[in-house]
């Protein structure tokens, strides 16, 4: 184990060989050790793999820190989670720009079966930080749950405060190395995060926090959540960029509405207003658009029949899908192969069978709900 690991780093800090190839390069040769061990004949095989690129593999010039990482990670009670680790974000590993390796320092679940990202501006105020008290407050009722954001000043500090004094896990994705703080006057609420909580990042030992690597760092965090929601934000800045990020990967966006004549609330309306963002009033909105109401008693009455629980021989992918179906109506073909854990390609099948059965229809740009 110790030696794949150390490959797995290697390979994650070999030069040229970004996501994409990694995952083609481990596909193929079966591990990160194996792809150091293969011949440059067998790699320049692999799709996407030239000479160049074999060459740069065989030179093994990430082995050259490899060992360093790896012991720091010992040392500093910090777990290197690769793209096929077992607790690496599923969420996150189904899209195409995952990170190839992540650098986790906690206790929280990753997959933990709600997760939640708070971000907003950096200039909260008294209004973004009440609001987003009361939210974490709301959540505290799920055991399950897991509050992501940036640690960033502001509105995500206020959650990850929160979260700690509400005893709801939450981890702090960072633009930097596990070991740099940033900013340090956090580090005291860092350290109270890994009893609950942790940090996660995919930069390695000694990253400083450069301006560049945060967009980066907002992709992790909307990547691995089911919703994002904005509490504050004002017409640009990073909050609306992680909304952006969330909405390219198809995922649900909130945000909380202000008032008018407040700057740092006209990135929240806006984002309302032009539908790239459902409203957040209450958690009641939340557990609608996320189908977790009936966890708490406020669903359909269940001595009321949904008529597709009387139809019969329907296998249990395509029972799946209607459960679902039956707490989000419109949603589109990426999301619901993701929330039921249902391949694409094998997804369209079923629902054009449950379309010829009169379950369900399709509806504008690739939507579907029930019949």
């Amino acid at each position: 184990m110790e030696e794949e690991i150390i490959h797995q780093i290697a390979l994650s800090l070999t030069p040229g060989i970004g996501i994409a190839l990694s995952r083609q390069l481990v596909s193929y040769c079966g591990s990160a050790q194996e792809v150091f061990k293969a011949s440059k004949g067998k790699l320049t095989r692999i799709p996407g793999i030239g000479e160049k690129t074999a060459e740069i593999i065989h030179a093994r010039e990430g082995f050259s820190v490899a060992d360093f990482v790896y012991e720091q990670a010992l040392k500093q009670n910090v777990r290197i989670l690769f793209y096929t680790h077992k607790d690496y974000p599923t969420r996150l590993k189904q899209l195409p720009d995952a990170p190839m390796l992540l650098y986790y320092k906690g206790t929280a679940d990753l997959n933990a079966k709600k997760v939640v990202a708070i971000v907003g501006t950096r200039n909260a105020t008294t209004y973004g930080k009440k609001v987003t008290e009361e939210l974490i407050t709301s959540l505290s009722v799920y055991p399950d749950v897991l509050v992501v954001s940036g640690l960033a000043y502001g509105i995500d500090i206020t959650a990850h405060k929160a979260s700690v004094k509400h005893s709801v896990p939450t981890v702090g994705v960072l633009g930097s190395g596990v070991d740099t703080i940033y900013p340090a006057a956090h580090k005291n609420t860092a350290q109270q995060m890994f009893d609950n909580g942790g940090l996660l990042t995919e930069y390695t030992f000694g990253t400083k926090p450069d301006a560049p690597h945060f967009p980066d760092r907002n992709r992790i965090v909307a990547g691995m959540s089911d919703v994002t929601i904005v509490v504050e934000a004002a017409i640009k800045g990073g909050a609306l960029i992680t909304a952006q990020i969330a909405n390219d990967y198809n995922r649900d966006v909130m945000a909380i509405p202000g008032s008018l004549d407040q700057p740092y609330s006209a990135g929240c309306n806006r984002l309302i207003r032009n539908h790239q963002a459902h409203i957040y009033t209450s958690l009641s909105d939340l557990e609608y658009l996320m189908g977790w109401a009936e966890e708490t008693g406020e669903k359909n009455n269940p001595s009321v029949p949904i008529p597709w629980m009387q139809q019969e021989g329907l296998s249990e992918s395509e029972k799946s899908i209607l459960t679902l179906l039956t707490t989000q109506p419109d949603i589109l073909i990426d999301d619901l192969s993701w929330k039921s854990q249902i391949p694409v390609n094998q997804m369209a099948s079923i629902l054009l069978t449950l379309e010829l059965q009169g379950l369900i229809k399709s509806l504008p740009g690739k939507r579907f709900s029930l019949a």
